[in-house]
């Protein structure tokens, strides 16, 4: 009898302990990214103005990074926000985006689709960069200029979730996102607002290719991931607007 009660004292905290686990492992992407993000971003707030302006410029996909071999920045520059400000108020917002696209597509696809925008958009931007150096429309100080942040990736996501959205809402979804990214470059004129773009387009191609290969479970939003999603277009709307 002993035995039996001991072992029914500890089922809750068995159970509460299975269930905390069983959530962890759901967000394996999700949270990883995020460690990272909070780590780096909590290194930079303690860092002088010198140091945090020669980490940006280290970390950047600038055209003058990339054309001298440093391309490991396409993956360090996912890890610098550069604004300790701007690091509270969207680290949480992208946390809930993240949990959604791998609640949704599971990490591997998360990985994918995050890459896609945020390597994708940088290169295509760089390219069209390159091309305007050359061609005297732009002043070739614009190589220089910092580029850091987790945008391309995040609108790539954004871009994705399509796949995600209710039949019914879908061109909706992406022909709203898509005038205000346009918008935001025709107001805007950096190339920043042009890679907004081009990486909302690069996610959102991938989200109709899940959606023809029937490769996303098509269920019905839960009440968490409603809120995930609402969310990830406050997010969406702060980047393309910001």
């Amino acid at each position: 009898m002993v035995v039996s009660a001991t072992q029914a004292d500890r089922m809750p905290s068995d159970l509460n302990a299975s269930t905390r686990s069983r959530w962890w492992q759901r967000l394996p992407a999700t949270v990883g990214y995020l460690a990272g993000l909070v780590i780096v971003s909590a290194v930079f707030s303690v860092l002088s103005d010198s140091a945090q302006t020669k980490m940006v410029r280290n970390a950047s996909t600038n055209l003058h990074n990339l054309l001298n071999g440093r391309v490991g920045t396409l993956l360090s520059s996912a890890f610098v926000i550069g604004d300790v400000t701007a690091a509270s108020v969207i680290i949480p917002l992208l946390a809930c985006l993240l949990a959604l696209a791998e609640l949704r597509f599971g990490a591997l696809r998360l990985v994918r689709v995050f890459l896609a925008g945020h390597i994708g958009a940088t290169l295509l931007v760089a390219a069209g960069l390159w091309v305007a150096v050359e061609a005297g429309w732009v002043p070739a100080s614009i190589g220089s200029v910092e580029d850091v942040g987790v945008s391309y990736g995040a609108m790539a996501l954004v871009g994705a979730l399509v796949a995600a959205v209710p039949r019914r809402w879908r061109i909706l979804w992406v022909t709203v996102w898509f005038i205000v990214a346009a918008e935001g470059v025709m107001i805007g004129q950096t190339f920043t607002h042009v890679g907004h773009l081009v990486a909302f387009t690069i996610g959102s191609a991938v989200g109709f290719v899940m959606i023809r290969r029937v490769s996303t479970a098509v269920r019905r939003l839960t009440r968490v991931e409603s809120a995930l999603f609402v969310v990830s277009a406050v997010l969406a709307a702060i980047l393309l607007m910001g």
